[in-house]
């Protein structure tokens, strides 16, 4: 991940722009399947929910923000029902969408996938599980804002992800903007420093924009 090395890192950046971080951790597929790795992340939203008085916190302008794998369950902790405050947006930077679709490298009759090991075996043998792991499946009209941002040269999750999931969305009348990078493989390689600082910097535009108090978030 190209900002990785940065100093001050991003949590750092999204915390002088005003902005609370909690970066929270899940179980991965070595230790628990689907949909473990999302409840760990609900789990993490009602904690901050109980003590968001303690820590002077508004759970009614949550923002998720995830990057590949955490893009995924980002965009499903979105679109997904909850017991407390819903997220009013998502940042999702190059997340897979659909898991019941070949597409480029990913194969869902394949058991050896990183998505079939999260599902507990070949997609396309669990159908009801991979439709269900999909975002894409889950979009609808009164979906929150999303920001969708996907390399054009994605050599592991397809740029399709992104372009179909906005596609829906705006089908559905569900805010969302889709920003595909020219020349962008997985991770931001490929991409010079200053592209990377831009893809950043626009995503948290949206956020602040999306935390501001009194803001609309349709």
């Amino acid at each position: 991940m190209r900002t990785r090395d940065w100093d001050p890192g991003p949590f750092a950046r999204i915390a002088a722009a005003g902005v609370a971080v909690a970066c929270a951790d899940y179980r991965l597929s070595g230790e628990a399947h689907f949909p473990a790795p999302v409840d760990y992340l609900r789990a993490a939203l009602r904690w901050l929910g109980l003590r968001a008085a303690e820590l002077d916190l508004d759970m009614e302008r949550t923002v998720v923000w995830g990057e590949s794998a955490g893009g995924h369950l980002a965009s499903l902790l979105a679109l997904t029902q909850h017991t407390g405050p819903a997220p009013v947006a998502a940042v999702i930077w190059y997340g897979p969408a659909d898991l019941t679709t070949a597409r480029g490298p990913y194969d869902p009759r394949s058991s050896t996938t990183p998505e079939a090991l999260l599902l507990g075996g070949a997609p396309a043998a669990r159908p009801d599980r991979a439709r269900e792991a999909s975002p894409l499946a889950h979009a609808h009209p009164g979906a929150p804002a999303f920001l969708l941002v996907h390399g054009e040269e994605d050599s592991m999750v397809a740029c399709s992800h992104s372009r179909d999931l906005a596609a829906r969305l705006d089908e559905l009348g569900a805010p969302v903007h889709l920003r595909t990078v020219p020349g962008a493989d997985h991770g931001w390689h490929g991409l010079p420093s200053a592209t990377v600082e831009d893809v950043f910097e626009q995503s948290l535009r949206f956020t602040r924009r999306h935390t501001r108090r009194g803001a609309s978030h349709r």
